[in-house]
């Protein structure tokens, strides 16, 4: 849909802002709120008061924070609930982040509760409220030309903070309360629309995903489909015979159920260390975010490379190709296969390398039951430890599988694959969509607080 332009503009006499409407000024934050920065820890303690901790997720995944999210419960001095505590109209920030990008994100509070209060890495924006509303505040932090003013003036290297000072500095284009009010309207109505097609879509992808992990499980415990069996010439309707394992029922009559030890020829886990040895190229340094449970292929979208020195402990763990990599300290589940490309490649200490007999076993094939049902179940069940859930080398080689003869591993394999690669097809497109409508909805906020469209007569349901 297109908007109008106002009737007439003035220069802004700032270059990243152009020209405003001719009624709006241009004012710095510091003369429109007061501002500070929170220092509330969530370390409780027995001589404080109990409260509501809103920390830098609720900012950050939310627009609004309302009584119906999930906060932190945690403890505060009365001075901290004083100076910290949070009120409706508060606009919160994100000051601190990993990324530059995540600088200044902002949510507005919705209610007022006495034991609400703002925790560490942000800080409170309060407008006077003769001059600014807080809806239109929140929708102006949200813009990508206003937005941008904070992340340039974050400062560091692995970590960026935003000065206090420079919240207070940055610039805001002003339109009279009337005009903020209108604004701040059509951004909650379209704001809204916009995101419930979001949620939508990303509904379908978890069904799509679903659909995936259905199918993976049905084929790697039942056989190809029957028409896929037919064309590959394997019988479309096998007998079936017991499994023996009370949750997974029957399987086809020539399949066996075999732990991953009887065709194993050699397992490992990465070494430590390894931080010393990073570098802008040599090898590939395969970590465990490079494995996932959607793909049995490595994630090489981050890479990390190492030169560690000739004859090194970690030479052991040198990848070939098909080398099963499994996780084993964390997002258990996730799985991955070796291919050529990657064959050199090190891995740390979070993963297990399994090199599999490939004239009994198909690496694929086993990642694939890894991923599908009869792995996933397994694995939730043998974790172990306190805090941090993690495998044994053993409890790798103790994974039970459903086992039909090599060619049929292999055709199964190519046929998930296929499969597979349509879905999610279908997954990526859906996800450039969802990108678009975000992309959309930062344009359209960017383009209403800045005076580019003209929505003051847009009435909204």
């Amino acid at each position: 849909m297109r908007y109008p332009a106002y009737p007439r503009y003035k220069p802004s006499g700032i270059e990243w802002l152009g020209d405003v409407p001719e009624q709006w000024e241009v004012k710095r934050i510091k003369h429109l709120v007061s501002y500070r920065v929170s220092n509330v820890d969530k370390i409780p303690s027995e001589d404080e008061l109990p409260i509501r901790l809103c920390n830098y997720t609720d900012v950050y995944n939310n627009d609004f924070i309302t009584p119906k999210l999930d906060l932190m419960e945690t403890t505060a001095t009365v001075e901290e609930i004083r100076r910290f505590g949070l009120q409706k109209g508060d606009v919160i920030i994100t000051k601190d982040s990993e990324d530059w990008r995540d600088i200044a994100v902002p949510a507005l509070v919705t209610e007022t509760a006495p034991d609400l209060v703002c925790g560490y890495h942000l800080a409170i924006l309060r407008a006077h409220r003769n001059v600014l509303r807080s809806d239109y505040l929140l929708r102006a932090f949200q813009s990508f030309a206003i937005n941008h003013q904070f992340q340039l003036s974050a400062g560091g290297v692995t970590r960026f903070g935003l000065p206090k000072s420079s919240i207070g500095e940055s610039l805001i284009p002003l339109p009279d309360l009337s005009e903020q009010k209108a604004i701040a309207a059509f951004l909650d109505y379209q704001t809204k629309r916009i995101d419930m097609l979001v949620a939508k879509k990303r509904e379908l992808i978890e069904r799509l995903k679903e659909k995936r992990t259905a199918l993976i499980s049905q084929t790697v415990t039942r056989g190809l489909p029957p028409d896929a069996a037919r064309a590959a010439g394997l019988d479309p309707y096998p007998t079936l015979k017991p499994s023996g394992i009370e949750w997974l029922g029957e399987i086809p009559e020539h399949w066996e159920i075999i732990e991953l030890r009887r065709f194993t020829n050699f397992i490992t886990s990465g070494s430590r260390g390894w931080a010393e040895y990073y570098s802008d190229e040599g090898s590939i340094f395969i970590r465990i975010g490079n494995l996932t449970r959607s793909s049995i292929d490595i994630d090489l979208s981050d890479v990390q490379y190492v030169t560690p020195p000739t004859g090194s402990e970690g030479e052991r763990t040198r990848i070939r190709n098909g080398d099963i990599l499994f996780s084993i300290t964390a997002y258990l589940g996730s799985v991955a296969v070796a291919e050529e490309s990657i064959t050199g490649a090190y891995i740390n200490q979070h993963i297990a390398l399994v090199r599999v007999d490939h004239s009994r076993l198909e690496p694929r094939y086993v990642a694939y039951s890894t991923l599908g049902d009869i792995g996933q179940l397994q694995l939730s069940g043998l974790g172990y430890g306190g805090t941090k859930i993690q495998l044994s080398l053993d409890d790798v080689l103790s994974l039970r599988f459903c086992i039909p003869p090599i060619d049929e591993q292999r055709t199964i394999a190519a046929y998930l694959d296929k499969e597979t690669a349509k879905i999610d097809a279908l997954i990526a497109k859906v996800e450039e969509a969802i990108e678009r409508l975000q992309e959309y909805r930062t344009a359209l906020i960017t383009a209403a607080v800045t005076g580019k469209i003209d929505v003051r007569e847009k009435e909204m349901p």
